[in-house]
């Protein structure tokens, strides 16, 4: 599928579910989102990658690479997934907080299975789509604790990189 049809798609459901009107409660997540896809892609996408997007027919044509649909991503899914997940949290019972947080697990979870069926998304070193599914849960909670305790969310990031870093044996060739 064209990633500008995916950006269309983000698009109208940020206009329709997401919280623009307190966006700026969840800016400082949505940065945290972006920068940490940010860092992945400037030290591992060239020179080590978990996945890559590859572009299909249209995304092809008009030149897009891994970085263009990265960034789209970044810039638009991104953005809409915390105004759209933040802003719908359920605040009171535990059961549908679980639930919801379950919920959106698993969408990203089969995202990426449908991505990886249309030879959209491919990945390497290791990584599978039971890694992805473990980094989805790990990153919706920590979304969700940035939102309330930003350096609580920076610690467990950063412990995560690390656990990852190490079992996936990335090499220090990455830092150039």
């Amino acid at each position: 599928m064209s990633s500008l049809i995916y950006t269309f798609l983000w698009l109208l459901a940020s206009w329709k579910w997401g919280d623009w009107k307190n966006w700026e409660k969840y800016y400082s997540t949505i940065l945290f989102f972006i920068m940490g896809d940010f860092i992945y892609l400037y030290l591992l996408s060239d020179f080590y990658p978990m996945w890559k997007y590859t572009p299909q027919q249209f995304d092809s044509s008009i030149g897009f690479t891994n970085t263009h649909i990265s960034l789209l991503i970044m810039y638009i899914k991104y953005p809409a997934t915390v105004l759209i997940y933040l802003a719908k949290f359920p605040q009171q019972n535990r059961v549908k907080q679980f639930f919801y947080f379950m919920g959106w697990v698993l969408f990203y979870s089969i995202n990426e299975v449908v991505d990886i069926q249309l030879k959209f998304l491919k990945h390497f070193n290791g990584w599978n789509i039971w890694w992805s599914v473990l980094f989805n849960f790990v990153m919706f909670l920590v979304l969700l604790i940035h939102y309330k305790k930003p350096p609580v969310a920076w610690l467990i990031s950063f412990c995560f990189i690390l656990i990852l870093w190490n079992f996936f044996e990335v090499p220090a060739t990455v830092f150039r």
